[in-house]
């Protein structure tokens, strides 16, 4: 793993490269609901289920995956973050950090906490307005030890 200078990226970009991974994420996800039947379920005014909260909620984080896994475990970038120019590192080595460590404390805490209704909304708009710290780090950011710099 190479060391990575500590240039932090824009909020900017950090906003440009989450956008980014959110549309792709709701272009795989939108056919699957079509096809499972959720999408009318939901366009009826039906609420999911807990059994098709529970698949949807694992089938998202195995979607992440393979669409992310691989730049993320070789270059600690989404898609998203790929195209925008940022990446992934360590905050005190700025080395890449191993997929398995972004999974477990950058992605899942914050994919379970988003599922609690009511909190998981505050939760994610506390998470995104940390952003605006002065060193640009998010609740994900803190609790994985990471920041998002410059890829160039």
């Amino acid at each position: 793993m190479n060391k990575i200078p500590h240039q932090l990226a824009s909020r900017w970009k950090r906003l440009g490269g989450s956008l980014l991974d959110g549309l792709i994420s709701i272009i795989v996800i939108i056919p699957v609901m079509f096809a499972t039947g959720i999408f009318n379920q939901l366009k009826q005014g039906q609420r999911m289920n807990i059994a098709q909260t529970v698949l949807f909620f694992f089938l998202g984080l195995t979607i992440f995956l393979i669409i992310h896994g691989y730049l993320l475990s070789k270059y600690g970038q989404t898609v998203g973050k790929k195209i925008v120019g940022t990446r992934i590192v360590d905050k005190g080595t700025g080395k890449i950090i191993p997929l398995g460590k972004i999974f477990i404390l950058r992605v899942l805490p914050i994919s379970i906490i988003s599922q609690i209704p009511l909190i998981g909304g505050l939760f994610g708009l506390a998470d995104s307005l940390f952003i605006f710290r002065d060193d640009k780090r998010c609740i994900h950011d803190l609790i994985a030890g990471t920041i998002v710099v410059e890829a160039k």
